[in-house]
């Protein structure tokens, strides 16, 4: 693996905003099932591989920047699962440039996330 000029490694850390965190808690804890992660950060965090999710107190903007998304086993297994447990897809899963199959949801709070994995 090769690393950039300024020493990037992979994500740590993603911040998302939410109005309500106690119900962003039992989405990323129930609904998705992620571990909560109490070493990382003194936030709410939920672990995603070597990465942690933070939720902050704060409300979503309309235009999220940066995109955050998730490598997955299947994308389109990922969405079945999501709907499944009546989360609201955004984006359908695509196949793009014929390599990858991507698509996009939505959390508890209104903050979008990507899912992708390799055709």
């Amino acid at each position: 693996m090769k690393n950039s000029p300024l020493g990037f490694q992979s994500i740590k850390v993603i911040a998302l905003a939410a109005t309500d965190v106690a119900r962003a808690r039992r989405f990323y804890s129930e609904t998705l099932q992620l571990e909560e992660d109490h070493e990382a950060t003194d936030e709410v965090g939920y672990r995603i591989g070597n990465a942690v999710l933070v939720i902050r107190q704060h409300p979503p903007t309309d235009d999220p920047n940066p995109r955050i998304t998730l490598q997955v086993q299947d994308a389109r297994e990922t969405e079945k699962g999501l709907i499944e447990r009546a989360v609201t897809i955004s984006d359908p899963v695509k196949l793009y440039e014929d390599k990858f199959w991507v698509g996009g949801f939505l959390d508890s709070e209104g903050n979008k996330l990507w899912f992708c994995s390799y055709a």
